[in-house]
């Protein structure tokens, strides 16, 4: 049979267990126990699997277009010395893209696991889009290629993590002086069984650690559902929750909606590094809290007096919106980087909704409703023509009977 038998088998093994994890989506409660906090469901949108050791997309996603970088990376910065922590699979260390981006400290929550070793390639992903490297050959790149990653593995391709074993990656996050940690994972189970997840939350709150945490993809039935620990986001001035949002900066379909909603980021059709070298593309909640992770770290670099309060309310406020306030699918908007990079104003309070368009600038004109056929307006012209026209008509008959008679009564005389 030798090695390529070996590795097929190897390889469907690894497959099944990321179709594991991953499908497990954000579930409720189980028992008298939290259950797991795990990855977002993904799709693969390729050809029907995620494989690693593939080759680099060329392309440039659509995600990364939309960016000037020339203005987003205009002042040099591009995260360089901001630590980014990310509880999850592991990032495997194999990928080009990533290899300088690890940073040292991290650690596995699981059992013989190592950060560095990603078997299910959820983290891997989710890394790429903070702090990928530009390489040659590829089109996809992180929003912040000089930041720091650190891997906590929480989540294996064999078990699921729980609320107990996110807390403490968050604590030894805290304790290792990281100044992001992205959370692409969650959980619906009762707040009243979260006690030691919430502990650690107020632990980085206190520490003044910005937690970034993935909204949820049980969104399909337009139902509103609390996920921690993105609803913290409704206590906690440090926890930002982020929405899924399509090429139109609408909610994506998949995207949990709720009050704790505080921003939305692309997360459909993400293109993100794996395991063992390339590039694929996936979906979900889990790729748009990097995506807005990779724009705090670009503002914590060049603002790193801001406390992670300021980092929300100036993200929120630059988001680029489709309605002048919040709603409870996409926050106070899509994420807009370039503009909360150019945007030097120190945040003082919440955002507020914009104001409304004033004449001198035209940009109250609405658009016509466009109508096939004859409009109400068209037809009341018609009938009035035809009344005018009408009324004529039998002012000319009265007129000309009225002579005729005239003219015979003359003759007959």
């Amino acid at each position: 049979m030798g090695s390529r038998a070996i590795g097929l088998r190897t390889g469907h093994r690894r497959r099944a267990a990321g179709a594991l994890v991953t499908t497990a989506c954000i579930v409720g409660l189980s028992g008298v126990a939290a259950a797991p906090a795990v990855a977002d469901e993904n799709v693969p949108l390729q050809s029907g699997e995620c494989k690693f050791g593939t080759d680099n997309i060329k392309e440039t996603p659509w995600s990364l277009q939309r960016l000037l970088t020339s203005q987003l990376w205009a002042n040099k910065k591009m995260g360089q010395g901001i630590k980014v922590a990310v509880i999850d699979t592991g990032i495997d260390a194999g990928n080009k893209q990533l290899t300088d981006a690890i940073g040292n400290g991290g650690a596995s929550l699981v059992k013989d696991g190592k950060a560095t070793d990603d078997k299910v390639g959820h983290g891997t992903k989710v890394a790429g889009i903070i702090a990928a490297r530009p390489i040659a050959g590829s089109g996809f790149y992180g929003l912040a290629p000089k930041a720091t990653v650190i891997p906590f593995q929480q989540t294996s391709q064999e078990k699921a993590g729980d609320s107990k074993t996110l807390a403490t990656a968050i604590n030894k996050a805290v304790s290792l002086g990281v100044d992001i940690i992205n959370i692409s994972q969650g959980t619906a189970a009762p707040r009243s069984l979260l006690g030691p997840l919430e502990t650690a939350i107020q632990n980085a709150a206190r520490k003044d650690v910005l937690i970034v945490a993935s909204a949820g993809n049980g969104g399909a039935d337009g139902g509103e559902k609390n996920m921690f620990p993105a609803a913290y986001s409704e206590d906690y001035p440090n926890v930002l929750a982020v929405a899924a949002s399509d090429r139109n900066n609408e909610r994506a379909p998949f995207s949990q909606s709720g009050k704790f909603v505080n921003i939305a980021a692309p997360g459909v059709e993400m293109v993100s590094t794996v395991p063992d070298g390339g590039n694929c593309v996936d979906q979900g909640t889990s790729f748009a809290a990097p995506y807005a992770a990779g724009a705090a770290a670009l503002l914590k670099a060049k603002h790193p007096n801001w406390k992670p309060q300021q980092l929300i309310w100036h993200l929120e406020q630059t988001a680029e919106r489709v309605k002048r306030g919040r709603d409870d699918f996409i926050g106070w908007g899509v994420v807009d980087p370039v503009a909360a990079l150019n945007d030097d104003t120190t945040p003082t309070g919440p955002p507020k909704p914009d104001r409304p368009s004033s004449v001198a600038d035209g940009s109250n004109i609405h658009p016509v409703a466009v109508s096939f056929g004859e409009s109400a307006e068209d037809r009341r012209a018609r009938i009035s023509i035809y009344i005018v026209a009408g009324g004529l008509l039998a002012v000319g008959t009265v007129v000309g009977c009225s002579v005729a008679l005239r003219d015979w009564r003359r003759k007959n005389a």
